[in-house]
């Protein structure tokens, strides 16, 4: 088995088990960045448990020079440091695999295998011995399992130190820690194993033209560079971190030169509603604004959403997706909200969604997202989710254009409002269904009433039928123009390609290695990653052309299909769903594995 994997240079999955709370995390990431560091296609899963501390957790790391970054559910390596899961760990790993344990302690001889190689490092005892405060112990076990693991994979040194330099530039007492604890595993294991492992890591130079980011930092920045300036909100796992990165960005280039205080704006409010209503006076009042929440926090915004919606206020709401329903797992992935956010608050209403793949596009999609709130005067929610959110993602470099200038669509000011006889709210609509707005204190002849309750195309109060629903047709053509401004479906086509294969979100990279998985198979597919809705026309054009298509998605309930089917004309048996909807981010094995079992 060993003769098989020797060849396996930058192409592995190893996964790490700790206990929540031992600070993991950072000799994690310190491993995560050298590879990307050495040039290397790589992505990182972090699967950790909802509580504060004792829980297992586990960190995933994908090599893979090709650059495929689907999550594996297969490892070649795997660092067990928490005897509570010893055995489900040990049963994760390939035929022909390495487990890397703390021997300080022996080893259950049950939960040996004939077909794995057992790598003990006496981790705690050399930490024992080389730290004094018990704290430091535990935290410096882990980094020197990092060190054994530089040597195993053959992680450049240099890199690492310079990550350390980087880390600890004005802590020296730290940095000679966390090198010292370093060295001492990289050194066990030079001195006990054969270094490096038959699969390990050569420098690349795939990364020149990539960053290492995760969603929600780029989902900030993206707010930032819209012209966001103020922001709503109530703290919830995942969303959480964009509002942070929202106000670190704000703090250091939303500050007036000259005399120092802020140009912004981050109110953290008493809950969920209180958040979209402040976002909601603030757009209204002519602020680009914006609150980030989860699942549970669409709930509480709906009616306020609806508001928004009738009133046509433009509003732009993040969606960092978890697990399902109620409190769910807060810390697992999901796409279970894209009923809820298509048709939020009660009545009919219907809203813009933009489905961002990854950190690259949560930036662009999150300008794109105010462009639309203000150019349709709506609601416009972008939903990403955790795995998108909170793991870090390698992708191409953001790219800014200086002549960017925003769609603040049709805002009327006062020597616009002279030119016109009178000023009515809702009538004079444009070519897409949109009529013009002011905002309050412009000019007197702007003044009008905004209105939740029944009102006409004029703005006044109607419970005539006629009346009302004027306006509420006007704002389903509206949603409908949409289309054709929302993000284009990614498609591409393959010859010979006997069904389609549609996803949105994050499990593209797990679809789009399902897709050469088949073709290895002699199986071509199409694929369609869809960007928006309302749905474009060349989305139904795309299932019309194939006899079945296959809608990928991370839900029981099929919310995708269900959308496409309640949204287009296509009929149900050219639709068929390969649901995985257990938390954790999609595998392309598992996409595979249903669609063979389908077309079999």
């Amino acid at each position: 088995m060993h003769d098989v994997v020797r060849t396996r240079v930058n192409d592995f999955a190893i996964k790490l088990a700790n206990v929540n709370g031992t600070g993991s995390a950072s000799a994690n990431s310190l491993l995560m960045q050298a590879i990307f560091r050495m040039g290397i296609p790589v992505c990182g899963k972090n699967l950790f448990p909802s509580n504060i501390q004792g829980l297992p957790t586990w960190y995933e790391i994908r090599v893979n020079k090709r650059g495929y970054s689907a999550r594996a559910i297969e490892y070649d390596l795997m660092v067990a440091m928490n005897g509570q899961t010893y055995d489900r760990d040990i049963k994760e790993l390939r035929s022909g695999g390495y487990l890397l344990f703390d021997s300080s302690w022996p080893l259950d001889q049950d939960l040996l295998r004939d077909d794995v190689t057992f790598l003990g490092v006496p981790l705690a005892e050399m930490c024992t011995a080389n730290f004094g405060e018990p704290r430091a112990r535990i935290l410096m076990k882990n980094i020197a399992y990092a060190g054994a693991m530089c040597a195993f994979l053959d992680i450049d040194m240099d890199v690492v130190n310079t990550l350390l330099d980087e880390k600890f530039s004005t802590k020296k007492a730290l940095r000679d820690s966390n090198s010292k604890a370093l060295q001492l595993g990289y050194q066990y294991a030079k001195d006990h194993f054969p270094c490096p492992l038959p699969f390990h890591l050569e420098k690349m130079d795939a990364n020149s033209d990539k960053i290492l980011i995760d969603g929600n930092t780029a989902t900030a920045l993206g707010c930032v560079y819209a012209g966001a300036t103020v922001a709503g909100w109530y703290p919830i796992t995942p969303s959480t971190s964009v509002m942070d990165a929202f106000k670190e960005f704000c703090e250091k280039y939303r500050k007036d030169p000259e005399t120092g205080k802020n140009n912004y704006l981050i109110l953290q409010a008493e809950d969920e509603l209180a958040a979209i209503g402040m976002v909601i006076g603030a757009a209204w009042n002519g602020a680009r604004s914006f609150t980030s929440t989860s699942g549970p926090g669409i709930s509480l915004m709906s009616e306020l959403l609806g508001l928004a919606y009738y009133a046509e206020i433009p509003v732009v709401l993040v969606d960092v997706q978890r697990v399902g329903p109620s409190t769910g797992m807060p810390t697992r992935t999901q796409q279970g909200d894209l009923l809820t956010c298509a048709y939020a608050s009660h009545g009919d209403t219907k809203h813009i969604l933009l489905f961002p793949a990854n950190p690259n596009e949560c930036f662009h999609m999150a300008i794109q997202a105010f462009d639309l709130a203000e150019q349709f005067q709506t609601p416009v929610i972008m939903l990403s989710d955790l795995d998108i959110g909170m793991n870090d993602w390698v992708v191409p470099r953001l790219e800014w254009n200086d002549a960017y200038k925003p769609n603040r669509g049709r805002v009327l000011d006062s020597e616009a409002l002279a030119k016109i006889a009178r000023f009515e709210r809702y009538n004079n609509e444009d070519e897409n269904f949109v009529p013009a707005r002011t905002l309050p204190g412009v000019d007197s002849k702007g003044s009008y009433f905004v209105r939740g309750s029944g009102h006409n195309k004029f703005g006044g109060y109607t419970e005539i039928p006629d009346e009302y629903q004027e306006v509420m047709d006007r704002l389903l053509k509206k949603h409908s123009a949409a289309a054709k401004f929302v993000p284009a479906p990614i498609i591409e086509r393959h010859e010979g390609a006997k069904f389609g294969i549609v996803c949105i979100g994050g499990c593209e990279p797990a679809v789009r290695e399902a897709i050469d998985l088949l073709k290895a198979q002699g199986i071509e597919a199409d694929l369609m990653r869809i960007c928006g809705f309302p749905f474009a026309e060349v989305v139904e054009q795309f299932l019309a052309e194939h006899p079945i298509n296959f809608i990928v998605e991370q839900n029981r309930d099929a919310q995708l299909k269900s959308l496409l089917i309640l949204e287009t004309s296509i009929a149900k048996d050219k639709l068929s769903s390969v649901l995985v909807y257990g938390g954790f981010p999609l595998s392309a094995s598992l996409v595979v594995d249903k669609i063979l079992k389908e077309i079999a």
